[in-house]
């Protein structure tokens, strides 16, 4: 068997078409890196905000609450 590549600058040349290779995964690779920076943001202030809606929530509620008698 015989490797496709015989040195590392072979392998990052691929036949001339590494700049199109590379650059196709310098972009997915980014693109993913901001979807997780992203969502992980989203995350955070959807916690925060339930947070605030929970205590706004709780405020409303009567803290003492007499059993009716019906």
């Amino acid at each position: 068997m015989q490797p496709y590549f015989y040195s590392l600058s072979e392998f990052f040349a691929m036949g001339k078409h590494g700049v199109f290779v590379w650059s196709c995964w310098a972009l997915t690779f980014g693109m993913m890196l901001i979807f997780i920076i992203y969502s992980r943001k989203q995350r955070r202030a959807l916690i925060k905000q339930l947070t605030i809606q929970q205590a706004r929530q709780a405020q409303r509620r009567p803290t003492t609450s007499k059993p009716s008698n019906y």
